[in-house]
């Protein structure tokens, strides 16, 4: 599976860099495969595992943040690994027909 996630620490100011950055510290030392851009971040693995890293990047915000919005997408299809490249890689192949 592969889950976008963005968690948005409430009440704690309007630079939230600092404890997003905490989140994404969490995601980065899974070892799961994964991608941060400005909105969300993505991570590849089995339910279990991607579901408890969402986890821990919350507690990771929770820990400086009274309050935070949790927002998760994932695409579940089993069996299929590599989606975090496999699926851009396709895109970039149509594109480049023309």
């Amino acid at each position: 599976m592969i889950a976008a996630f963005s968690v948005t620490p409430l009440g704690a100011g309007e630079d939230v860099g600092r404890a997003v950055a905490e989140a994404v510290r969490v995601v980065r030392a899974s070892g799961l495969p994964n991608e941060t851009n400005a909105m969300f971040t993505s991570v590849e693995g089995e339910w279990d595992e991607v579901m408890a890293v969402i986890k821990r990047a919350t507690d990771a915000v929770m820990a400086v943040a009274p309050r935070c919005s949790l927002v998760i997408k994932a695409d579940i299809r089993p069996g299929v690994t590599d989606g975090l490249v496999s699926k851009v890689e396709s895109v970039e192949r149509y594109l480049a027909e023309g």
